[in-house]
């Protein structure tokens, strides 16, 4: 199983991005599905997560900018980033919790993170 992200790059302040990121490989069912980031010194933190059901969670520094939305058929997490600013500015990674058959407990899988810089 692997976990592609896609969509970082470099913005200006009040600017947006969105970051993609999709699952592949032996793959029976993904439960929660979600974005993490690091910034430089800083330890890894949750922006925002989703169910299969659809509930999302987010971290109080995003919320009203942030939205996460996910398409079950295509195994693939998505982050809109709306209102960026540069204390949004880490290498953002995506992570997956993932049965690959019906017998297997659920994994969890990382992505190989994307990096996002906010200029001011």
């Amino acid at each position: 199983v692997q976990l592609q992200a896609s969509g970082g790059g470099l913005v200006q302040a009040g600017g947006s991005l969105r970051l993609s990121c999709a699952a592949s490989g032996s793959i029976f069912s993904i439960n929660d599905m979600g974005w993490y980031r690091q910034a430089p010194g800083k330890q890894r933190e949750l922006v925002a997560a989703i169910t299969s059901g659809g509930s999302t969670n987010y971290a109080d520094s995003v919320k009203g900018r942030f939205t996460i939305s996910r398409d079950n058929a295509k195994n693939t997490v998505y982050l809109q980033m709306n209102s960026l600013k540069p204390e949004d500015t880490a290498v953002y990674y995506c992570n997956a919790d993932i049965a690959r058959n019906y017998y297997s407990e659920t994994l969890d899988y990382w992505g190989q993170g994307t990096l996002v810089t906010v200029s001011s």
